[in-house]
């Protein structure tokens, strides 16, 4: 039974320790490049870095990043 515990409060400490390390963004603007200057702002005021995952550009251009801290 105390196996059972120890691992259910492993599982549930290592979900919150990686969803407050990781945080999904989005950003959009005319160009591509103000979509990603957009993101880096936004990294830089939480104090991490940025890894972009996706982009996408029709009338506007759109960025999906993710933060990690």
């Amino acid at each position: 039974m105390k196996s059972i515990k120890k691992i259910a409060a492993v599982t549930v400490l290592s979900l919150i320790s990686f969803t407050s390390f990781a945080q999904s963004i989005t950003a959009t603007a005319t160009t591509l490049e103000g979509a990603e200057a957009k993101v880096a702002a936004l990294a830089a005021q939480s104090g991490s870095s940025y890894t972009i995952t996706g982009a996408r550009v029709d009338n506007r251009a759109y960025v999906a990043a993710r933060l990690v801290k």
